[in-house]
């Protein structure tokens, strides 16, 4: 059985101390590998639709805009299930909770893969925004109770490296999947990867007791502060301009770029792995130069949306902005999960919380407003404003009144 050591309590208007649950290293790193893989199958079942939005929306008869409906549905349920499980589940087993948001996962990749219409594809992609928003915030900030202190931010590294890698395996992967056997097998492997990943959960995870409750009060708190204000503002515009265009990507590359579909997923294969070295990069330079980290990868951002549509048409001058969008976007997560976490060290579940919920609705509002703007105008005008988005994100960075 784990080692229970005694905490000392915190700040009583912010969390009431548990226990911490040390782990011997290799069954430390075993359980970090499942935390990883899990995020990993919810961060792929979340964006899955970028790649599958042409071959679903022709199976139920409805537009790019609407089909953009299941990338706005999840986010907009995770921004509410962050703060809404971490305050009203705050003395539930984190193990248990984990494992029964994977059960979840599996059932809505299920639905998804049996939907008979649109609206049961909807259902499930509530679903999946409930778990995305649940998870999140339990597991993200596991890491120090799993490995020991000098291991923990290698292995925080590590949990993050599952949203690239949603980029760089989930995504072509489901693109492939979906050329050879159809949309429909691509949510079935999701469902059994998600099974998978509870077994995974259940053998390597010790019981884990929470550690805080964090209050409302403690929220509220935060979002009364300069920085984390500012942090927010920088989020909204950075992540409205990728997810209001790159959700669109698929249908500028078949419309405008002419690629057929096997070109596609070697495009945002390409994409993914370009976020793989930004995600990285951010790592190891937003701790030194975080606003200038950010702010260079929104300016980054902002010049591949504002090219695309000019030198997008040919199939190199696509890829090579596909690659320059990608590096840039890898950095975004990190950067703003640093800023949140700087903003407010006192409270890091607090500041993991508000990260999480203002990323995930503004996905989902970046998602909607890009489908609108597609369906009114075309996929070009999408990219155009998305750059406006970012170069304003850049801009905030940059701010005397916004310094971190």
């Amino acid at each position: 059985m784990p080692a229970q050591t005694p905490v000392p309590a915190p700040p009583a208007e912010s969390a009431t101390a548990v226990a911490v649950t040390t782990l011997p290293p290799r069954l430390g790193w075993l359980a970090v590998l499942s935390l990883t893989l899990g995020l990993f199958s919810i961060v792929t079942t979340e964006i899955l639709p970028i790649g599958l939005l042409t071959p679903i929306g022709d199976t139920f008869g409805t537009s790019d805009g609407t089909s953009g409906l299941m990338m706005t549905l999840p986010g907009f349920l995770a921004a509410v299930a962050a703060p809404a499980v971490t305050v009203s589940a705050a003395r539930v087993d984190r193990r248990l909770m984990l494992c029964l948001l994977m059960a979840v996962l599996a059932l809505a990749n299920f639905l998804a893969a049996g939907a008979s219409a649109y609206w049961l594809m909807m259902v499930s992609r509530v679903l999946v925004g409930f778990v995305i928003g649940a998870f999140w915030s339990i597991g993200a900030g596991l890491a120090e109770r799993l490995v020991p202190a000098e291991r923990v931010g290698r292995a925080t590294a590590v949990i993050f490296s599952a949203v690239p890698l949603g980029s760089v395996l989930g995504v072509p992967a489901g693109t492939l999947l979906d050329h050879f056997a159809g949309w429909r097998a691509v949510f079935i492997a999701m469902g059994a990867l998600a099974l998978a990943v509870l077994g995974a959960l259940l053998l390597s995870l010790p019981p884990l007791p929470p550690q805080q409750v964090t209050r409302l009060a403690v929220l509220r708190d935060l979002l009364g502060t300069g920085r984390v204000r500012a942090g927010l503002v920088v989020t909204f515009l950075i992540v409205t301009a990728h997810f209001g265009t790159y959700t669109y990507v698929t249908p500028f590359l078949a419309d405008v770029t002419h690629a057929s579909e096997g070109l596609i997923t070697t495009f945002l294969l390409a994409f993914g792995a370009a976020g793989v070295v930004g995600n990285f990069l951010a790592g190891a330079w937003a701790g030194r130069a975080l606003r200038i980290t950010f702010a260079s990868a929104a300016a980054l951002l902002a010049a591949a949306a504002l090219l695309l549509p000019v030198l997008g048409t040919s199939r190199a001058g696509a890829l090579v902005l596909l690659l320059v969008w990608g590096l840039a976007y890898g950095a975004v997560p990190v950067c703003s999960q640093t800023w949140f976490a700087t903003a407010a060290p006192h409270a890091p579940e607090a500041a993991s919380v508000v990260f999480t919920s203002s990323f995930q609705a503004t996905i989902s509002l970046g998602a909607l407003a890009g489908g609108a703007v597609v369906d009114a105008a075309s996929v070009s005008a999408v990219m155009f404003i998305g750059a406006i988005a970012a170069a304003l994100a850049a801009g905030a960075c940059l701010s005397p009144r916004r310094r971190v």
